[in-house]
């Protein structure tokens, strides 16, 4: 197996422990679990974007030395080297298990030549590597001085959006071949500074609680917690690709016969197009954080009503905290493959799970509860027992909620209240 084979081979396999068997299903949002999931076990920041592309092995050289150490560590080897002589150790050993079951008497010297010839093809491909790996090396050294930097950031806009920060950070000491500062979770959203340069304005588009990092090669040395509150019901849309725009749905009456909501001729009015797919976002995020994530009861009614015609439509409610999001994505019985689950560290797709309890018609009223006591988590669906599980990581504070769609969502009632008492928010919308 070739290096750039091999590096496709692993990051599938990477994909396959966390439970994603089928690459060309995997959404952006995915690629970017695996790129946490590879940064949480080697400290090396590699993005969802460039984890998809060299998992379907679109590049025609190796990637960089620390891309490829990541790989390695996820599977516990300190480097690249050490992993694949293991895989060529482990694989001549099992071709070798396989030739003697077949071999008979005759073919004793064919097999002989065989374990010649590879050992020859394994020598042919360690050299060059070696050679790649130590000039690589050589030209790219690992960062020092991490511990030297500065990092902060002061909001200028108050709380409007889109929203104005100004970065002040010190990298002068540093040594490193690129830096960074990546305003969010988002590796699209994402600025190369320099030094003797301390300043960097920069601009969020969507409300929330933001952990913004400064990056040094593709290392995290610093994280600060950008907050961006709106303590009102937001609207917008964000198109359906990695690199999208944010589209504002401005509105004089949001709440609607009882309902929040707003409609397919307000998206003409705000000028969104309908005949492209869009997510649909409704959000709220509060100024004080007050509710402990790991206790807390979620109680909803809601549907949707489709923009345009979908195979699928879905319908998420997300529950955001200061480090992980809760998330419960429905969909119709027949697209159950599609749903999802995601709380604390853990992500839970319907394609390798049977999520088919919390599938239901979305365009028809449905009660949803979310129960969350002690890390351990239950949800219920029209008064229906539908799913439990638990997770380790905490979220800490709860920071917002949103609505999310492929269609607009319409919210019968809402009531967030932490299990001591302390309310998030609690509205029936009624229209006096």
């Amino acid at each position: 197996m070739n290096e750039q084979r091999l590096v496709q081979t692993s990051l599938r396999e990477i994909f396959k422990i966390n439970g994603y068997h089928e690459p060309s299903l995997m959404t952006q949002r995915n690629f970017e679990h695996i790129s946490n999931e590879i940064e949480k076990k080697s400290g090396i920041l590699i993005s969802g974007t460039t984890i998809k592309r060299l998992s379907k092995g679109a590049f025609n050289r190796l990637p960089q030395i620390a891309t490829l150490n990541a790989i390695a560590n996820y599977f516990d080897f300190d480097t690249w080297q050490e992993y694949k002589f293991s895989l060529n150790q482990n694989g001549s050993e099992t071709a070798e298990a396989v030739e003697t079951t077949k071999a008979t008497e005759t073919d004793v010297t064919e097999k002989r030549r065989g374990r010649q010839a590879l050992l020859k093809m394994i020598l042919l491909l360690t050299v060059p590597v070696f050679i790649f790996g130590y000039y690589t090396y050589q030209k790219r050294k690992p960062g020092k001085n991490f511990e030297k930097a500065s990092f902060s950031a002061l909001k200028t806009t108050g709380n409007r959006l889109p929203n104005t920060v100004v970065f002040h950070y010190n990298i002068d000491e540093v040594t490193a071949d690129s830096f960074f500062i990546q305003q969010s979770w988002d590796k699209n959203r994402r600025v190369r500074i320099y030094k003797n340069q301390h300043t960097l304005t920069d601009i969020y588009y969507e409300p929330g609680y933001h952990i913004a990092k400064l990056i040094a090669n593709d290392s995290v040395i610093k994280a600060i917690d950008v907050s961006i509150p709106t303590d009102e019901w937001v609207f917008y849309a964000n198109e359906n690709k990695a690199a999208y725009l944010t589209e504002y749905i401005k509105t004089e009456k949001s709440i609607k016969d009882g309902s929040l909501a707003i409609t397919k001729e307000e998206l003409l009015e705000n000028k969104i197009d309908v005949e492209e797919e869009k997510i649909f976002l409704y959000s709220y995020f509060p100024s004080n954080h007050e509710v402990n994530s790991d206790n807390f009861i979620l109680k909803t009614r809601v549907r949707m009503k489709e923009v345009r015609n979908n195979r699928c439509p879905y319908m998420a409610i997300e529950v955001y905290g200061k480090r992980y999001f809760m998330l419960i994505k429905s969909t119709p019985k027949g697209c159950a493959h599609l749903a999802s689950l995601h709380f604390g560290e853990r992500g839970i797709n319907g394609k390798e799970n049977d999520l088919s309890p919390i599938a239901y018609d979305v365009t028809q009223w449905t009660e949803v509860e979310l129960k969350v006591r002690d890390k351990h988590v239950t949800i219920r669906i029209n008064d229906q027992a539908a799913f439990s599980t638990s997770y380790q990581k905490s979220s800490k504070l709860i920071t917002g909620l949103s609505f999310i769609s492929n269609g607009l969502c319409e919210v019968d009632y809402v009531s967030l209240v932490g299990l001591d008492g302390k309310v998030v928010y609690k509205d029936n919308f009624d229209p006096f």
